[in-house]
């Protein structure tokens, strides 16, 4: 098996729901931060890249026709660099990274782009086709996030709890306080802000252009979800799934846009391309949990990688957990043991400030967790993150 280096990576300023990125179609997103790869290593010989694995959670809109396969195209790739597009919910832009360090592992490629995008405010309201002819009942689906076409079968044995309540579920179950919830979510947008002040953001950022009517086109340079905010204030915040629920609109992850892109390659790749290899990709690992605790995941999807690649929990520098909802991140936290605060934990803020554009978070989480280890020195990153329909996925990576 070879060594497998993630060698560059960028993406673009998330943007909130229905904000700034809304006028931007879902495979014009995907392409952009390729493009920045391109502009930004012009030694790589862009042909020799041998396949790029995108995931996409919706494709059921602009981004329908394999939008890893439309965002090579369209950010000037020859055109015989294949794509694949992968979907494994949240998990999907972390399990493309993962996809393609297995593919170089095993000898079978040498150079890849690995990613993913989600448009969220561009989901498209669908409809199924009539089950009789004739028929004129129609029911109008929202693709934006959660269950659409349901199964009954998968409904009577498992329950199609929204994400929402799943996070409800998590809060009860394990016991996490709504006051523990808006003091996670403070920490997030607090963290966040103060990266944010030190410049920390700009490196993986590149800077989308927005056409106007009139004038010149916006320049949109940075993350558009994070909010200031007090415990006063999240703490007035009623519930979303019931007005005495503990999960608000500020202590949970956004509905979002972005995309996200990395260049992966072995040692010898590398080497012929000029590039300069920033952390080996040690391994991953995806598991399964009851679906109406799903945000539980990343615990026992972490238990795994560690298990797998013969690591300890006390050996990560930085630990990129996603934050779905603050219930569940907490609940990850504890059931790992570590403190609700701990340092190493989302050092920079996490979804709850940064948000969380479905297919693009895991491979935001990778990236970040990067050039984390890079400021400060640290060698191993843990990255994980829970999945709709119950599941976690992990990765570690370390600094070289």
């Amino acid at each position: 098996m070879k060594d497998v280096f993630i060698c560059d990576g960028i993406r673009t300023p998330f943007g909130r729901y229905g904000g700034t990125l809304s006028a931007v179609r879902a495979d014009d997103l995907a392409a952009l931060p390729i493009k920045a790869l391109i502009a930004r290593n012009p030694s790589v010989d862009w042909a020799a890249v041998e396949d790029i694995y995108y995931g996409c959670a919706n494709q059921a809109g602009e981004d329908n026709r394999d939008v890893a396969r439309m965002a090579g195209l369209l950010a000037g790739l020859p055109i015989d660099v294949p794509g694949a597009t992968l979907n494994r919910l949240c998990g999907s832009g972390m399990d493309a990274v993962g996809t393609a360090a297995r593919a170089i592992a095993a000898g079978e490629t040498e150079l890849m782009i690995a990613g993913g995008v989600e448009s969220m405010s561009r989901a498209p309201f669908v409809m199924g086709k009539a089950e009789s002819a004739f028929s004129r009942s129609a029911k109008i689906e929202d693709t934006t996030i959660g269950w659409r076409f349901v199964n009954p079968l998968m409904k009577a044995q498992y329950g199609i709890d929204s994400m929402p309540e799943t996070a409800e579920n998590v809060a009860e179950q394990f016991k996490v306080s709504r006051a523990d919830q808006d003091a996670f979510a403070l920490r997030s947008q607090a963290r966040y802000a103060a990266a944010q002040a030190q410049g920390f953001f700009t490196g993986e950022l590149v800077p989308v252009e927005i056409p106007r009517k009139k004038g010149e086109p916006l320049l949109f340079a940075e993350d558009e979800h994070p909010r200031a905010t007090t415990a006063e204030a999240l703490a007035k915040l009623r519930g979303v799934v019931r007005p005495d629920g503990s999960v608000t609109a500020g202590n949970a992850s956004g509905v979002n846009d972005g995309a996200v892109a990395l260049l992966l390659a072995n040692e010898a790749m590398a080497a012929r391309q000029g590039l300069t290899p920033r952390a080996r990709v040690v391994g991953m690992a995806t598991v399964g949990v009851e679906p109406r605790i799903m945000g539980i995941g990343p615990a026992p999807a972490s238990r795994r990688v560690l298990e797998k690649t013969g690591m300890q929990l006390a050996q990560m520098d930085v630990i990129e957990l996603n934050e779905a909802f603050a219930a569940q991140g907490l609940a990850v936290m504890r059931q790992l043991g570590l403190p609700d605060d701990a340092a190493q934990v989302n050092p920079n803020g996490g979804a709850i400030a940064i948000g969380h554009p479905l297919g693009a978070s895991g491979a935001r989480l990778v990236l970040t967790a990067l050039r984390q280890l890079e400021a400060t020195g640290g060698r191993y990153g843990l990255c994980t993150m829970c999945i709709g329909v119950g599941q976690g996925i992990a990765m570690i990576i370390e600094r070289v």
